[in-house]
């Protein structure tokens, strides 16, 4: 009787020992708060550690992103992800050598690159309708592309920038030779056409909203409304093909969980903004609110679903690169982008 007793003892004290491997929901999932886990701990709880290279600072480009890693939906998909700043060499180079799985990007950046043999593939359009364009304070009376003879650009010293100002400007009969290009890079809209140049190219969903915030005037441009052919995506997600290739299911998670937070980004603007918010404090909480508003209807459109990309807009402005010399090279679209693995 005693042996028994012994026996029922030291089962039930190896249950206890072991019961912080169970889920304390009972629902038999793995719960947690994805707050301090080591490396270590991710991996022995069977967590994929990736990482997340951004474009530029935190904005509302990239809410969705922030988003699912604050609701938890990367988690949920057994990943632990890590997001990273912009590096000098671009984040697709970044995402070619393997030290990042993903990250933003455009689809022309996409087409340049694998012109010059870089493998990386477009898995999702951030938003549906390219908000960029070329913007001026009213008072410059900058209201068509015939309007820029004479004026001066400030830009960030792309090609393509002097090969689309060149397109429009010539569609107006005008000279774009007359046009003074001064590379500015990524230094203030505001500051730039207040000082020394007339016009830049910026997208309005982040520097447009900034100028309703700011109670400021301008008179925009926007190119996909001089010619469809412009309205590539921008921004997209990208990764390399060795990625995806070598990765196919942990990719599908990462996109479903990503798509989740897009989606949620969507129906609640007023809350993923104060997500996003929380994420970047120094930046003004009204221009993120607003952005947000405004990229509410954009970021879908009137796509089947999020992220979706049209085989025809990449061909299309494929084209149109190859025409004006700014690849050597045609590209495959079907190796360019994917819709495969959005949810």
């Amino acid at each position: 009787m005693n042996l028994l007793f012994l026996l029922i003892v030291s089962v039930l004290l190896i249950v206890a020992c072991n019961g912080s491997d169970v889920d304390e929901n009972g629902d038999g999932e793995v719960t947690n708060n994805n707050d301090g886990d080591t490396a270590e701990g991710a991996e022995e709880q069977g967590i994929e550690e990736i990482t997340f290279i951004l474009d530029w600072v935190p904005n509302t480009n990239h809410t969705g992103l922030y988003v699912a890693q604050e609701n938890g939906y990367f988690y949920e998909e057994g990943i632990d992800l890590t997001i990273i700043e912009p590096a000098l060499d671009g984040a697709l180079q970044i995402i070619a050598s393997g030290q990042a799985d993903f990250g933003i990007a455009a689809q022309n950046e996409v087409t340049l690159s694998r012109s010059n043999d870089i493998p990386v593939v477009s898995l999702a359009a951030v938003m549906q309708e390219s908000t960029s364009g070329f913007a001026s304070p009213i008072e410059k009376d900058i209201t068509s592309p015939k309007d820029f003879e004479g004026k001066k650009y400030g830009g960030w010293g792309s090609p393509l920038e002097d090969a689309i100002i060149g397109a429009v400007m010539e569609a107006n009969d005008a000279d774009p030779s007359t046009v003074e290009n001064i590379t500015v890079g990524t230094s203030d809209f505001f500051v730039n056409t207040q000082r020394e140049v007339d016009f830049q190219w910026i997208y309005y969903g982040w520097t447009g909203v900034e100028a309703e915030v700011r109670g400021e005037e301008l008179n925009m441009i926007y190119l996909h409304e001089i010619d469809p052919v412009f309205n590539y995506y921008t921004p997209v997600i990208a990764s390399s093909e060795t990625f995806i290739e070598e990765n196919p299911e942990v990719t599908e998670r990462f996109m479903r969980a990503l798509s989740k937070g897009y989606e949620f980004a969507i129906e609640n603007p007023e809350e993923a903004a104060e997500i996003l918010i929380g994420v970047t404090p120094e930046t003004d909480a009204d221009l993120i609110r607003a952005s947000q508003k405004h990229l509410q209807s954009i970021y879908q459109g009137d796509a089947e679903k999020w992220g979706y990309q049209e085989e025809s807009r990449w061909d299309e402005f494929t084209a149109w690169m190859l025409e004006n010399e700014l690849i050597e090279n045609d590209v495959d679209t079907e190796s360019s982008m994917t819709n495969r693995f959005l949810p």
